[in-house]
């Protein structure tokens, strides 16, 4: 006569094959822990910034000015400062003095020149203040040197001052020079006019007094 399986013997297989079934049907990939204790750890990996760190400054990093300028000329002085100016500068443009302009055709010229100088990555604003100033501004002052050289190069500029520091082209004189004398010419020219028609009207009444007679 055949024995009936014991329930509690069956049950106790069951419990002991549960842990292999769940095991075998996640069949996903084992998972590690990662110890705190990076002790034993070995990192022989270092990145650039690692590299640089407490280095000391090159040359081109930092470059002073030079220790003696006894025989430098005062624009390789006043260069050899800007060009180390980190900070905004501002300035003005003068332009060329005896030509007739009025704010509007100031004001697109300022515009003009922003628009040019953006164009060659110089964050710069220019914006016309009379007829006669373009008042500017700049972010970065250690690029003043090229923006003295283009406001040179432009025909309708007479002088650029950047800072504490005027510019004009060589063998140009002083602005209020040039101002002197435009207006000692218009004087002149002035005096000349009446003049001429002083003896025009002194010439007329002579012819009169003739006909008179």
């Amino acid at each position: 006569m055949a024995t009936e399986p014991n329930p509690a013997s069956f049950l106790l297989l069951l419990l002991l094959l549960l842990p292999a079934i769940f095991s075998a049907v996640e069949g996903g990939p084992r998972k590690f822990h990662i110890t705190d204790d990076l002790r034993d750890v070995v990192d022989d990996e270092e990145d650039e910034a690692w590299k640089e760190w407490g280095k000391k400054k090159t040359s081109d990093e930092f470059d002073p000015p030079p220790s003696d300028m006894s025989n430098m000329e005062l624009e390789a002085i006043q260069e050899a400062f800007m060009k180390r100016t980190m900070g905004p500068v501002f300035g003005f443009v003068k332009l060329r003095p005896g030509i007739k302009r009025t704010p509007d055709t100031v004001a697109d010229l300022a515009r003009k020149w922003t628009k040019m100088l953006r164009a060659g990555a110089m964050e710069v604003n220019l914006m016309g203040i009379d007829r006669s100033t373009v008042m500017l501004n700049m972010a970065e002052g250690r690029r003043s040197i090229e923006l003295k050289e283009f406001v040179l190069n432009q025909p309708e500029a007479y002088e650029i001052k950047i800072g504490d520091n005027l510019f004009r082209r060589q063998g140009d004189p002083p602005l209020e020079q040039v101002i002197e004398q435009i207006h000692r010419a218009k004087n002149e020219a002035s005096d000349g006019t009446s003049h001429h028609q002083e003896e025009k009207e002194e010439k007329e009444e002579e012819e009169d007094l003739k006909e008179e007679l």
